[in-house]
């Protein structure tokens, strides 16, 4: 038996909980095609799912998001080959050497973009793509804040937010995360989030922000709220910091009538055509230099509690990728 290997997590706990395991290299069946993993993408969802925070059966193997080379395809496969590079975003178990997966998930790799590229793009830069065109679709001239502007997807949605004419306000810890940050095309950049609310107000004329995109969680949240225009929109997609208390209906109210969204990627790509549209535009902004995807650091697949270590700890900007 043809063997690979792959990320376990045998219980819920923290790093030491998870295993490099050999595993049965799986075979495709109708519909789907097996792939050689080449990078996979480290996300806060896996740590999540480790510590227990999201329900999973253990042993479990995360992952969700990476890029590779078709090794075979199964029956009823007629938009792939054997050797076609693709990316994906949203199959499970990706934390591995070999994976098989629905062709319908599958992303072509355009000429140009590297391995590394491919593995960090699909999560992150779909999710930056639905939260600045569709979730609130960003209008040229608005004024938006970004949290965590050095990271994954911080990084990503700031640039797309200059390609559409925002003027962009991030927030990050340190002052070397500040510099990538104006790299990126911040406007303002806010160092430690301590008053970052009182600063954007004082940036928008005391009016406040359309949007503020909010990927922290829990130590944001509140002063993201308070920085909200009226009738603005606050953009939860994520928790780096923890998950958010239940929220009273009436703060959304007392805060000027503000709307208040959780997404997630799955509702913005719920067709083909929908997931080939954003990966479309996507990739021709990474083509012709508008977007650019920075790589955080690679990690050996063996080495993955060490990745998300340095993740959860936020030692690291931009994205974090396995390499099988």
């Amino acid at each position: 038996m043809i063997m690979a290997h792959a990320i376990r997590y045998r219980q819920a706990g923290g790093p030491e909980v998870i295993e490099y395991v050999e595993v049965p290299e799986p075979e495709p069946g109708p519909g789907q095609v097996a792939i050689d993993v080449t990078g996979v993408g480290v996300n806060f969802i896996e740590t999540y799912q480790r510590e227990g925070i999201y329900a999973v059966q253990y042993p479990f193997v995360p992952g969700g998001e990476g890029a590779g080379v078709i090794s075979a395809v199964g029956p009823e496969v007629t938009t792939f080959a054997v050797g076609d590079r693709v990316a994906w975003a949203g199959i499970p178990g990706s934390y591995a050497s070999r994976l098989v997966g629905p062709a319908d998930k599958l992303l072509s790799v355009p000429r140009g973009l590297s391995d590394e590229q491919a593995a960090a793009v699909p999560l992150q830069g779909l999710t930056a793509h639905y939260l600045a065109t569709s979730t609130y679709p960003i209008k040229n001239g608005d004024t938006v804040l970004v949290h965590a502007g050095a990271g994954g997807v911080g990084l990503l949605l700031t640039q797309i937010a200059k390609i559409k004419g925002a003027r962009v306000i991030t927030t990050v810890s340190t002052e070397e995360k500040a510099e990538l940050s104006r790299e990126a095309g911040a406007d303002e950049v806010i160092v430690g989030y301590t008053g970052f609310a009182d600063r954007a107000r004082e940036l928008t004329g005391g009016e406040g922000l359309p949007v503020v995109y909010d990927s922290v969680g829990r130590d944001t949240f509140d002063a993201s709220l308070s920085a909200v225009r009226r009738r603005g929109h606050l953009v939860l997609f994520g928790a780096s910091s923890g998950p958010v208390p239940p929220v009273d209906p009436q703060r959304l109210n007392d805060a000027g009538s503000v709307f208040l969204t959780r997404p997630k990627l799955g509702d913005y790509t719920v067709t083909r055509s929908e997931l080939l549209e954003r990966s479309t535009e996507l990739f021709a902004w990474i083509g012709d230099g508008r977007l650019s995807v920075r790589i955080g650091g690679s990690y050996p697949l063996a080495e993955a509690a060490r990745a998300q270590a340095d993740l959860t700890a936020r030692k690291t900007t931009g994205k974090l990728i396995l390499v099988p």
